[in-house]
């Protein structure tokens, strides 16, 4: 096997050794009631390279190369209360701000909420016409 091989194979076994299961999903960790769960993004990069010279004038040369990197960032809790059965008794609790997408979707949300609000408490205070009784005139 070449060098160029070698490196490349020495890199990646160093990257799987960071990309596990385990760094994504935590082990449970028990407190009182409740059991919880830190959930990360896995972010992985990785390069090679070869080169060589064959100049007339001066020595020939030869190059390569292999590089990676990874970064394990932490985005959210799962909390689960065993008190607390079914769906009501898992909470996830995210670590990081939301982008400007998720902003805007939480806040075009909250104003639709708070508008449905307004026009059900107005229909609940205006005077409602019986249905039962309409006006008819004599003739």
């Amino acid at each position: 096997m070449s060098q160029v091989a070698d490196d490349i194979r020495a890199t990646v076994d160093e990257l799987l050794k960071v990309v596990s299961t385990k760094n994504v999903v935590s082990e449970p960790l028990t407190v009182d009631d409740k059991i919880i769960l830190t959930i990360t993004k896995v972010g992985l990069g990785f390069g090679t390279g070869k080169g060589e010279s064959k100049s007339g004038t001066g020595p020939a040369g030869a190059g390569h190369g292999a590089g990676g990197a990874v970064g394990v960032s932490p985005i959210a809790l799962v909390v689960i209360n065993k008190s607390i059965t079914g769906p009501g008794g898992v909470e996830v609790k995210p670590l990081t701000p939301p982008s400007g997408i998720g902003r805007a979707i939480g806040d075009v949300a909250s104003t639709i909420m708070q508008g449905m609000a307004e026009a059900r408490s107005k229909k609940q205070s205006s005077p409602q016409p019986d249905q039962h009784q309409g006006t008819m005139e004599k003739i």
